[in-house]
């Protein structure tokens, strides 16, 4: 990179237990253990709320997406971590925005529909599973017809630290292991 460099942005998308959070931790740690300075960020953590004055929580989240950037970039950091389902070209340009991203890359995580509703169902154990296993599909149909991803990565059968290795190879953050 050159001597100011841009902010550069991978967006980690792909429908609910694609496993989004948990490669975007790892993809933290390796970059961490590689010394190459950046910030991960849950992007849905950032809306968690009930705003009655808010017309959605998106709102609030992209607000706090900005302002958590801000933070880090008076630390000098250049280069975002974000995990998010993505709908739309849209929602993609809210994403870029609130990061200030110069480059965007966005990484399709997919697995089987049997394996992603396992996850959901193992993961979402309170009064919403049902809707939320329920749009495992939904969600992954959508992505389909958006089409926004750079590449796509299997996370199946495979360890964290593969699939991680593997985005931020392709991403172009991480070298090839010899």
């Amino acid at each position: 990179m050159s001597e100011n460099p841009g902010v550069a942005l991978l967006l980690i998308t792909g429908t609910m237990g694609a496993g989004k959070s948990a490669v975007m931790a790892e993809a933290s740690d390796l970059l961490t253990q590689s010394r190459i300075e950046h910030a991960a960020i849950d992007v849905d953590a950032l809306g968690l709320a009930y705003i009655a004055s808010a017309p959605n929580s998106d709102v609030a989240m992209y607000s706090n997406l900005e302002c958590v950037r801000r933070n880090y970039a008076r630390l000098g950091v250049r280069r975002f971590l974000l995990a998010r389902a993505v709908e739309s070209r849209s929602e993609l340009e809210r994403c870029r925005h609130a990061a200030s991203a110069d480059m965007v890359l966005v990484c399709r995580l997919t697995a089987s529909a049997a394996t992603l509703q396992q996850r959901v169902t193992m993961r979402e154990t309170g009064i919403l599973q049902a809707e939320f296993v329920a749009r495992v599909g939904i969600l992954n149909s959508i992505l389909d017809r958006a089409a926004l991803e750079h590449f796509t990565v299997v996370n199946e059968d495979r360890s964290v630290t593969e699939v991680a290795r593997e985005m931020l190879v392709r991403a172009g953050w991480l070298a090839e292991p010899a």
